[in-house]
């Protein structure tokens, strides 16, 4: 069984324990490595239980084609019903001075967990969204496998 095969079934597996639990919810876009500036990645969620806090974890896979130690990103989050957005500028270190990925895995893929907002009170049940753009200064980003979002049950 290849690696990539053998991350494949693990992620799965992930998938699979993130869904037994309804205080968690994990959206996963595949890049293949190679994420074009413009392309925007779009996270829709439904909120059912706005009244406990949640934290948001934007969740990155990186492979050793990655020639930056950072990331940057651009995110967009959307109240769907109120059509209120907001923009921010986010910066992430994903090596340490020496060139070592500091996320976790097998082979040359790495998962790292990124805090956006943590114990974030929604304002209502409802409908949102989280878009994602590589702010980069490569037209198209070598080395990202996965982008995704995590979004859990704050613990008190």
């Amino acid at each position: 069984m290849t690696m990539h095969k053998k991350w494949s079934v693990l992620f799965v597996l992930f998938l699979l324990a993130s869904c037994m639990n309804s205080s968690e919810e994990v959206k996963i876009n595949k890049l293949n490595g190679n994420w074009d500036k413009k392309a925007e990645q779009k996270f829709d969620f439904k909120i059912k239980d706005a009244q406990n806090p949640k934290n948001i974890i934007f969740v990155v896979r990186n492979n050793n084609d990655y020639p930056y130690s950072n990331i940057r990103l651009f995110v967009n989050f959307s109240d769907l019903k109120s059509k209120k957005k907001i923009t921010d500028t986010l910066n992430y270190v994903l090596a340490q001075p020496n060139g070592e990925w500091i996320g976790k895995g097998f082979g040359d893929t790495k998962e790292t967990l990124f805090q956006y907002k943590l114990n974030y009170k929604f304002p209502a049940n409802g409908d949102y969204s989280i878009g994602i753009i590589q702010a980069m200064r490569a037209d198209k980003l070598r080395g990202i496998e996965d982008i995704g979002v995590k979004i859990e049950t704050a613990k008190p």
